[in-house]
């Protein structure tokens, strides 16, 4: 119980920090709106459809508006010592990761409603019952890569270059949820059968269980180091 309550505090912490400066989410949200202007503007509109290119579009924007979420994930704490401060709080090293990983998934599905409606207006796609199907995929690779981008973050959070190293580390990580994501995409939109959908689905919760459970045995390691 002392885990969870320390877990939720951090959370809660975090959440009030953003939602007083709303840095990350006015970065992301501009990040989100400019990358899709670019692939609509820079298409070669003779040859490549705007329904060939929504799936991937949709998932790399994801991935990239999520870091620039991920990268302040520890960079508050690193001012003033507050990280040591939190170390040395008497609660378990999980509960700090669970709480940033809350506070990060929380932000970062904050992040898919912007750009999501963004998306379905500069793409012309459809609105039907598969838009929630999509909708649910991003929700569930959101859980594993921030997960992962927690614990990549906690690396480089003392290093000089937090900024730089985080994307170069977390985005080959990426790659395996946003190309399952986007073929689960492709799928819904068009109206394939669940069984096609299901092995993509079964690589995004394996991804999301995995990352989960490392994360949560090294941090402990990764913090105290």
């Amino acid at each position: 119980m002392i885990g969870i309550r320390a877990a939720l505090a951090i959370a809660a912490k975090d959440l009030r920090i953003e939602a007083r400066h709303r840095t990350a989410l006015l970065t992301a949200g501009a990040f989100v709106v400019l990358v899709q202007l670019v692939f609509v503007f820079a298409r070669d509109t003779a040859s490549v459809g705007l329904m060939a290119l929504a799936p991937s579009v949709l998932w790399v924007t994801l991935a990239l508006s999520s870091l620039l979420v991920l990268n302040r994930a520890f960079l508050l704490e690193r001012e003033n010592a507050a990280l040591e401060a939190i170390l040395l709080a008497p609660v378990p090293r999980g509960a700090l990761f669970w709480g940033k990983w809350l506070a990060n998934t929380i932000l970062v599905l904050v992040v898919i409603a912007i750009a999501f409606p963004i998306w379905v207006v500069f793409f012309n796609v459809e609105p039907s019952s598969a838009l929630l199907g999509v909708l649910g995929a991003a929700a569930l690779a959101a859980a594993g890569f921030t997960a992962a981008g927690t614990l990549f973050a906690a690396i480089t959070a003392r290093t000089r270059y937090a900024e730089l190293l985080l994307p170069v580390l977390l985005l080959p990580f990426l790659i395996p949820p946003v190309y399952a994501g986007a073929q689960v995409t492709v799928r819904l939109l068009g109206h394939r059968p669940f069984a096609e959908l299901w092995p993509w689905l079964r690589i995004l919760t394996l991804y999301d269980m995995v990352f989960l459970l490392l994360a949560t045995l090294l941090f402990s390691a990764v913090v105290d180091e």
